[in-house]
């Protein structure tokens, strides 16, 4: 079985400097799939430098939105650089199903906690039959290590994460909870807000 290795971060809020660390670390490490977990901009102000980078060095994108951009400007960059915007949707990388959902309950553009789940869901239902399976959210779980004073997690991830039981999921957007990583169930679950991270399932 193929493994995939992934490079997985949230919350790069159009620091073309840092993302252009990022996609030389993504060649370095030879990885096959760099994926961004929402965040992209920062209040939809910039969409220059973020994903083309990678597919600059040849990398495939997996993206989502956060809540500091809409849907249509997540939809807007992966149909510009040829990638695929997760949010409500399911791919198949390597026989490993990767499914994801944009968006977070408080900030400049919200969404609500039962729309996270439902687009989960949605993007479950067309991996499910994948024994290998990869969730991506911008937001982190509710009852979780990541929870941090004034942000409390958001009870969609935490559902969907104890019904479709992902190998991996990766969340991000509390800043300080970068690289944290706790056990919910047997699912690893990985913050990755501005801590990239190398991974492989």
């Amino acid at each position: 079985m193929d493994k995939l290795k992934v490079l997985a971060v949230s919350d790069v809020h159009a620091d073309k400097g840092f993302i252009a660390q990022l996609a030389a670390q993504a060649v370095k490490e030879n990885v096959d799939l760099v994926i961004l977990a929402g965040d992209l901009t920062y209040a939809d102000q910039s969409t220059e430098g973020i994903v083309g980078p990678f597919r600059a060095a040849g990398k495939k994108v997996l993206l989502i939105h956060g809540n500091h951009e809409t849907i249509a400007t997540a939809d807007f960059l992966a149909e510009l650089y040829d990638s695929t915007n997760l949010n409500g949707y399911g791919v198949n990388v390597k026989d490993v199903g990767i499914f994801g959902a944009g968006g977070a309950s408080p900030g400049p553009h919200s969404t609500s906690a039962q729309d996270i789940y439902d687009n989960l869901k949605l993007g479950h239902d067309k991996i499910k039959h994948l024994s290998r399976k990869l969730l991506v959210a911008h937001e982190h779980p509710e009852n979780s290590k990541m929870e941090m004073g004034m942000f409390p997690g958001n009870w969609a991830l935490r559902k969907a994460i104890e019904t479709f039981k992902p190998d991996i999921a990766i969340c991000g957007h509390i800043h300080e909870a970068g690289g944290i990583e706790e056990k919910i169930g047997k699912t690893r679950v990985i913050n990755v807000a501005r801590t990239p991270t190398i991974f492989e399932l």
